[in-house]
């Protein structure tokens, strides 16, 4: 009997992958929105309205009477909630029926990167927000969506119930655009922690980059908006590729979804910037961008697998019966 027959066996409780998948989902969903209070966090300089870690002040839990305290203080207490979500997705993945050793794997890792989170943002605080520290904040946020959402898509399936794609080229042009992504938004923590919204709170001194001296934001933005550009036009002919004859379009839809939202980046992007980054469109930036590495994660997923090279299918296999569906 395996170590997940034998805590089930114990415990009498089984879980359906339709139910497990919903705990999954929910955990995505909560560290989706704690990436947008965080910003908000950040944007609405609240960075420290709680200067003390985990108490708000020194001496005292919960915040004053200041939107600043209530604001950095609610973002810390929906961070309890997301812990919750993520404990309960990686313990009862053991409940899961048929358990999935993978699953496993990857429900591990969000606890685990929740507090990481946790103690990179307590240095956050203690180091006055550096802007280093805060991006590492972040981008530790996007790698654990990418866990989330692996677990959330894989709890949908058992094995052999999607097909093997055999369109090497596609599938690779969709997964090769995920560094750009990544690249992409890392140029844009980079101007985020360049330009006027450093998260400092009633008149701290905060530091923010400035290795391009007065030009640094620009510098920044230019580069942020030239790398979003090459994003967004490999997009486009990954889409085109895909819809060649023999080309395998189940990813097309997502990543025309990934499209409209750079799209949209774009021009949220100019609008903010001939405003002078207000801190409301900056923070609606942020949420899009968020939005768009979740929709650049269901695009790979959607590509689905490459068949091994050693593994023809057969007229009988599963890969080609659920083929006429559109699994």
């Amino acid at each position: 009997m395996s170590l997940a027959d034998r805590i089930r066996s114990r415990r009498g409780l089984t879980l359906s992958r339709q139910t497990y998948f919903v705990i999954a989902a929910v955990a995505l969903g909560s560290l989706v929105m704690i990436v947008l209070t965080g910003a908000a966090v950040r944007l609405t300089a609240s960075g420290l309205g709680c200067p003390a870690w985990p108490k708000c002040y020194d001496n005292q839990v919960y915040a004053a009477a200041d939107i600043n305290a209530l604001i950095e203080f609610g973002n810390r207490m929906f961070t309890g909630f997301v812990g919750l979500a993520v404990i309960a997705a990686s313990v009862l993945v053991f409940f899961r029926r048929p358990f999935r050793w993978h699953l496993a794997i990857f429900a591990a890792l969000l606890p685990l990167g929740v507090i990481c989170q946790a103690v990179l943002g307590a240095l956050v605080v203690e180091y006055d927000l550096k802007p280093g520290l805060v991006m590492m904040h972040f981008i530790l946020s996007m790698i654990l969506l990418d866990a989330a959402f692996a677990l959330a898509w894989c709890s949908r399936f058992e094995p052999g119930e999607r097909r093997f794609s055999d369109d090497r080229l596609g599938v690779w042009a969709v997964r090769c655009l995920i560094p750009i992504g990544q690249l992409t938004i890392l140029a844009g923590t980079i101007s985020t922690a360049s330009g006027p919204h450093p998260g400092d709170h009633e008149g701290e001194i905060v530091q923010r980059f400035d290795f391009k001296g007065a030009d640094t934001l620009q510098w920044a933005v230019e580069r942020h908006a030239a790398i979003a550009v090459v994003f967004g036009l490999a997009t486009i002919a990954t889409v085109l590729l895909l819809r060649r004859d023999g080309g395998d379009r189940r990813a097309v839809r997502p990543l025309l979804v990934v499209i409209g939202l750079l799209g949209l980046q774009g021009a949220i992007g100019g609008i903010q910037w001939a405003l002078e980054l207000p801190a409301g469109i900056v923070w609606v930036h942020i949420a899009v961008a968020t939005f768009t590495w979740v929709a650049m994660l269901w695009s790979v997923a959607a590509a689905g697998r490459l068949r091994p090279r050693e593994q023809p299918a057969t007229a009988g296999s599963p890969e080609r019966m659920l083929e006429g569906a559109g699994a």
